[in-house]
């Protein structure tokens, strides 16, 4: 209290100074309305610089809880999209009304790896989760991969750039279907052989997802038609395809647990007896 006391009677006329200068700037302000007016928005327009910095400030930390909330609602927007079932008119039947066939769980890409032979991604989602072999990864812009093996917390991918994937894929437009593989040249793009001399290729048409099995739905988006050669044998296209996903800077992606996998695993073994 006494250092209080001796630094006002050290600086006792600059004190009296900033009082005097404080009061008739306060008369100036109150007795112009431009002064006033003036003196309000510079006021305000300090206040609102202030305000935004810190709204910006808690907008950069609530980041990461809003792209939680973000994949969450496109997880059941996705899940909503692949239990549609059309008619043969084209109309479209409420999924709530129908046994669900697929579900979609959100994961988080722990590790991805792009420059090998075969190439591999690790989730965070396991067998607790309920996910096993044989599920499909996608993302919001297209395809990733396949499960490949789980543990109680985390899952292996194996990645569409890699040789051992094989995946139906056909040409949105015509139908035309053929087999997805990876030669190993970039990880922006992989390859759709087998498909028929006689098929409608146009460079910039959709690939999509065939169907042809109980892993991918029909339809989900792959990439775009580059370019497109007639292979060795004479009899069909080598179509290059590029991705419609980066796959070097994967960090969200959804597994698609079909729940009618195993039946049709089941019969698809008697079939082949």
């Amino acid at each position: 209290m006494q250092q209080i006391f001796n630094f006002v009677i050290r600086n006792k006329t600059f004190l009296l100074f900033l009082l005097l200068f404080g009061i008739a700037l306060s008369l100036t302000i109150q007795s112009h309305s431009y002064h006033k007016s003036q003196f309000i928005n510079s006021a305000n327009s300090l206040t609102g610089g202030v305000y935004g910095t810190v709204n910006s400030i808690g907008q950069y930390f609530d980041l990461k809880e809003q792209n939680t909330i973000l994949v969450k609602e496109n997880k059941t927007l996705r899940e909503a999209l692949l239990n549609t079932v059309k008619t043969s008119h084209d109309t479209a039947i409420d999924s709530s009304l129908i046994d669900k066939r697929f579900e979609i769980v959100s994961a988080e890409v722990y590790k991805n790896s792009y420059n090998s032979p075969n190439n591999y991604l690790t989730i965070n989602r396991g067998k607790r989760d309920s996910i096993q072999q044989d599920f499909g990864v996608i993302t919001s812009k297209g395809i990733v991969g396949i499960i490949d093996n789980t543990s109680n917390k985390f899952s292996t991918v194996l990645s569409i750039l890699s040789k051992k994937s094989r995946i139906n894929a056909k040409l949105k437009t015509s139908n035309q279907s053929g087999s997805l593989k990876w030669d190993e040249a970039s990880p922006y793009k992989v390859q759709l052989e087998d498909v028929s001399k006689f098929a409608n290729v146009t460079i910039g048409d959709t690939i999509v997802t065939g169907g042809q099995s109980a892993i991918f739905p029909k339809g989900l988006g792959i990439g775009v038609v580059e370019k497109y050669t007639i292979d060795a044998s004479g009899d069909t296209y080598v179509i290059q395809v590029r991705l419609f996903n980066d796959m070097t800077t994967l960090q969200h992606v959804y597994i698609i647990k079909n729940n009618d996998i195993e039946e049709l695993k089941t019969l698809e073994a008697l079939n082949n007896e």
